[in-house]
């Protein structure tokens, strides 16, 4: 049923913010030093004619979303385009309601059409995956969430209910099977936080080629002002939780470094611990071999272990690997896997226990998962993309009212910093990390609370403009 406060898209201008890393930053096998985040501005038209523009930004991390021996360059330039062809996409499709609704819409029949359709323009090159696409999709998504608040004069997650949704979650999900669940007469305001935290827990994330103490250094580490080391960073920023990023194809390697920065953890007074394999391990045996030597060598880091962070192949259609195993040892969270819920309740199937949520999957399909797995008794947590300027504030606005194991992951201040100065002036708790959280009570106002009115940034030319709203 139609309700009077129904949007469409009607405008789309988008932009390249290129990101230069003061250390490099690695994601499986790969190393990058720069990334381009892709930002847009989507205007909305609603039924009674009045306008409104939002803001939607994400990093085009395109060695997390596409891994494969084909040049970064190439796959790089192929998501640039897709985001030009998203932008023409957005303003035409014909469907209005409510953002959940349309990106939900967008998602399940327009995208997989475009994506077909552009994979077919590269028909002598290597197709571009799903998750490459969803992340593209992802900016325009946010920026519809962000228009619907703006022309209503209301924060979006206030949006999120029978008042302003003509559908309902059993319109769009479908319980396990054998659950003991129902989504009918549901709305995802029914699963979020009320009222959600304003200081969450901060994860730092040691990445694969950070080093961790001064032996480590090579001498063309950055002199900014910034910490290098581990210990420096959890000194100056009171840190309480590390994401410690590993191989998953060394596991003498793995091993090694998950000791050394649990024993610079303990002498720091970090409580918890996290261990992301970045879907690089074949076989379930890998990951129990570790967990459980750390249990017999140094059962006090097994301890502070709180979770188990995506170690298999990211497509668990075609790699139904069987993880109770490792489940039964510690949680196991899916990351890459979890492009949507079904992808979730398959991961459920094969035993994994967690879903880590990522606004760059889209906003409407991070809370359908996110409401899907609190449902099924699954537990959540919020991963970063390494995501700064305007990508931070949805990203942590997730974390607060979903509900996770424990705070957000947020590491975009260890690698570029200065990148979101502009928007720090106006949110400086969530671009800093201080006592080990950050600070979420300056965002305010309709949609995402950005107060882009009062940020002073100056973008460049746009890169595509599409759609007539008059």
């Amino acid at each position: 049923m139609d309700k009077p406060t129904d949007v469409r898209a009607c405008g789309a201008q988008l932009y390249f913010l290129p990101v230069h890393t003061r250390m490099p930053i690695k994601f499986g096998v790969e190393t990058v030093t720069y990334v381009t985040c892709a930002r847009c501005r989507v205007m909305v038209r609603g039924r009674d004619g009045r306008h409104a523009a939002g803001w939607g930004e994400t990093p085009l991390s395109v060695t997390w979303v596409w891994p494969s021996a084909l040049a970064y360059e190439a796959r790089h330039a192929a998501m640039q385009t897709f985001c030009v062809w998203l932008a023409e996409a957005w303003t035409q499709f014909d469907t209005a309601g409510h953002p959940i609704e349309v990106g939900h819409d967008f998602q399940k029949h327009a995208l997989p059409q475009l994506l077909a359709a552009f994979n077919t323009t590269r028909a002598d090159q290597e197709p571009m995956p799903w998750l490459a696409a969803l992340v593209c999709c992802s900016l325009f998504d946010i920026a519809m969430h962000d228009a619907y608040g703006n022309l209503h004069g209301q924060p979006v997650y206030e949006t999120y209910n029978a008042q302003w949704m003509s559908r309902t979650l059993g319109d769009f999900l479908e319980p396990a099977a054998g659950a003991a669940v129902s989504f009918a007469g549901q709305y995802p305001a029914d699963f979020l936080i009320t009222p959600a935290p304003h200081r969450i827990a901060a994860w730092h994330l040691v990445g694969g080629v950070d080093p961790l103490d001064e032996a480590e250094l090579k001498g063309n580490e950055p002199n900014d002002g910034y910490p290098v080391v581990l210990a420096d960073w959890i000194r100056r920023d009171g840190l309480k939780c590390l994401k410690i990023k590993l191989r998953g194809n060394d596991a003498a390697w793995d091993y090694a470094r998950t000791v050394k920065v649990g024993q610079i953890a303990l002498a720091n007074d970090v409580d918890w611990l996290t261990a992301d394999f970045n879907c690089t391990v074949q076989e379930p045996a890998y990951v129990n071999d570790i967990l459980d030597r750390l249990r017999d060598e140094h059962p006090r880091l097994h301890g502070m272990i709180l979770y188990v962070e995506q170690p298999f192949p990211y497509d668990l259609e075609k790699h139904r690997i069987d993880t109770r195993s490792v489940s039964a040892r510690k949680p196991l969270f899916l990351d890459e896997s979890a492009h949507d819920w079904e992808h979730v309740r398959l991961g459920r199937e094969l035993g994994w226990t967690g879903v880590a949520l990522k606004t760059c999957k889209t906003q409407s399909g991070a809370l359908l998962a996110g409401c899907w797995a609190k449902a099924h008794g699954m537990t959540l947590m919020v991963q970063d993309l390494t995501n700064p300027m305007l990508a931070q504030v949805p990203h942590c606005l997730l974390a607060a009212h979903v509900g996770t194991i424990m705070g957000v992951e947020t590491n975009a201040m260890q690698f570029y910093p200065e990148a979101s100065a502009a928007e720090a002036r106006v949110h400086p708790g969530l671009y800093r990390r201080q006592g080990g959280a950050l600070d979420l009570s300056t965002i305010a106002g309709p949609g995402f609370g950005y107060r882009v009115d009062e940020i002073t940034r100056a973008l460049p030319t746009a890169a595509a403009q599409y759609g007539q709203c008059e």
